[in-house]
């Protein structure tokens, strides 16, 4: 009788675990995350709004006038295209500040890490080098 096969590709190949990282680059992440999606929700509430919520009120924004023409109208052929351009310049705009600020605490934790590594390396070279010299002794 033949041996029971298992189906599930995970059980066979389970996924690889994520690199260590340390608990400033964890809060950097998570920040950096948190940022976005803020900023995801409020340029999408917006957007909502100029698409879904002006028309419904159009009719009572009919006296005020854009460059002489009446607000419904303003937005209906133009005034909504300008909103989505902006809302895509301001999310690349804030979103490329988050990019440098997370790759600087990247940088910042790959300094710490490299010198926390100099430093042990120092110290294990110093420590090997001590015994060293106490194994040969004076006079030997």
């Amino acid at each position: 009788m033949a041996a029971s096969h298992h189906s599930s590709h995970a059980t066979l190949h389970p996924a690889p675990e994520p690199p260590a990282v340390s608990a400033a680059m964890a809060r950097a992440h998570q920040t950096y995350w948190r940022f976005n999606l803020a900023l995801i929700a409020a340029l999408m509430t917006i957007g909502f709004v100029v698409s879904f919520v002006l028309p419904l009120i159009a009719l009572m924004l009919a006296h005020v006038r854009i460059g002489g023409f009446s607000l419904p109208f303003y937005f209906g052929a133009q005034g909504a295209i300008l909103v989505y351009l902006a809302l895509i310049v301001v999310y690349i705009v804030l979103m490329q500040r988050a990019d440098r600020r997370l790759q600087r605490a990247f940088d910042a934790d790959a300094d710490a890490n490299a010198d926390a590594s100099a430093s042990a390396n120092a110290a294990a070279s110093a420590s090997a080098n001590a015994d060293a010299n106490a194994s040969t002794g004076p006079g030997r």
